[in-house]
């Protein structure tokens, strides 16, 4: 069963990704649309207006077994050697080299082709594809989700229910994030240190994670890479980061999801982990290499108008009241302000042989729930605590 979405909405929510998320659509611009044949009729739009502004629309139909297009799929992880993963094509670099901009549209059919595949190799298919996905971060980009049958039942919703949820919210415009995120973005962007106070449900002890945050950047997210968006983000000195977290909140990775995450930080490294569900593929996601026992992100969700936190992190991750960390790669431009230019490469480079940004080929966010129910507890920036609002869920400063 596909999902039925009005017209009039698909071309609103393409008019939003293509003016808004990539700033306009110019001839000569080569435009990837990545994602699988469940997501065509929002792919089709797209692709029609991008070639009716005489650019070049580049459609990357993503295999149903493949994970959001990876340079592999499912088959090279349960059948392929570690040789074979090692030997990606030229022409795959070549074609994301020539593009000038990336859509990838989240959804898939069939997400348990792509689940818990052998670790070994699904973790050299990561990093295999790191050079790629590393191409795509230097170009402007968006990230949307199309609703698809499997993702519903993912939720336990109807399709036509979670339809709902997902247009509306992909449907409305972005801009107003801008006033409602101001006021955490200016806090943040002076603080000098993040401190999380999360409750360990099975115990009742209080977990304390601290970070340091003195000297980043802080964004305000608006819907330019994420769509719908919501969210406040830096990352922190990766050596800082210490102590403990819980994080509540389900999140689907990899075809599955994981759920009761508990983390251990010493001197910036992940030294215990335990998930209450999924534990084998979180520790896959920490094993894939050094910069994944570390931490590349800490986040305010601020999206009011997204009431029910699903599973997909594209969504949960910008609930209003909540908040999330990354376990893996950095943003240099939290660290460098015009960080694809070769000066500031060099900055980057500095940053990360001193161990305080982060490189790793995955980036995987986990959320923790701060709205009542949640093991959140206490957030403060250095002395500042910031609370939740009762009326709806922002993050207000008192």
């Amino acid at each position: 069963m596909n999902a039925k979405i009005a017209q009039k909405d698909l071309e609103k929510w393409t008019d939003f990704i293509l003016l808004h998320s990539l700033g306009g659509i110019n001839p000569g611009d080569v435009v990837m649309v990545k994602g699988e044949h469940i997501t065509w009729p929002l792919l089709s739009v797209i692709q029609d207006k991008i070639i009716a502004a005489g650019a070049t629309a580049d459609i990357n139909m993503v295999a149903p077994d493949n994970n959001r297009g990876q340079v592999w799929g499912a088959a090279m992880a349960k059948h392929g050697a570690l040789e074979q993963i090692e030997q990606t094509p030229h022409w795959h670099q070549l074609r994301y080299e020539a593009m000038t901009k990336y859509i990838e549209i989240l959804g898939a059919e069939n997400p348990s082709l792509f689940a818990n595949l052998p670790a070994e190799t699904s973790a050299a298919i990561t990093r295999a594809d790191e050079s790629f996905r590393s191409t795509r971060l230097g170009k402007r980009w968006v990230l949307t989700l199309y609703p698809t049958e499997a993702f519903a039942q993912l939720e336990g919703m109807s399709l036509a229910e979670y339809t709902d949820i997902i247009v509306k919210a992909s449907t409305v415009d972005p801009r107003s994030l801008e006033e409602v995120e101001e006021p955490v973005f200016r806090l943040m962007s002076k603080a000098g240190s993040v401190t999380l106070r999360t409750e360990h449900p099975g115990s009742g002890k209080m977990l304390e994670l601290r970070m340091d945050i003195s000297g980043r950047s802080s964004v305000k997210c608006t819907g330019k890479r994420n769509f719908p968006d919501g969210e406040v983000y830096t990352s922190p000195d990766a050596n800082s980061v210490t102590g403990e977290i819980f994080v509540d909140l389900p999140v689907y990775y990899d075809g599955v999801t994981l759920q009761g995450i508990y983390l251990k930080f010493k001197k910036g490294v992940i030294t215990s982990y335990k998930a209450e569900k999924e534990h084998e593929t979180l520790k896959k996601i920490i094993e894939t290499d050094d910069g994944s026992h570390r931490l590349g992100e800490v986040a305010f969700g601020m999206n009011r108008g997204i009431k029910k936190a699903l599973k997909h992190p594209l969504f949960v991750e910008k609930v209003a009241g909540t908040m999330h960390i990354a376990i893996g790669a950095s943003y240099s431009e939290c660290f460098v302000g015009e960080p694809n230019t070769a000066e500031g490469q060099l900055e980057v480079e500095k940053f990360y042989q001193k161990g305080m940004l982060n490189r790793s080929a995955v980036h995987v966010d986990i959320v923790t729930d701060f709205r009542p129910g949640g093991c959140g507890r206490e957030v403060y920036l250095d002395d500042t605590r910031l609370v939740v609002n009762e009326s709806d869920n922002l993050w207000i400063i008192p």
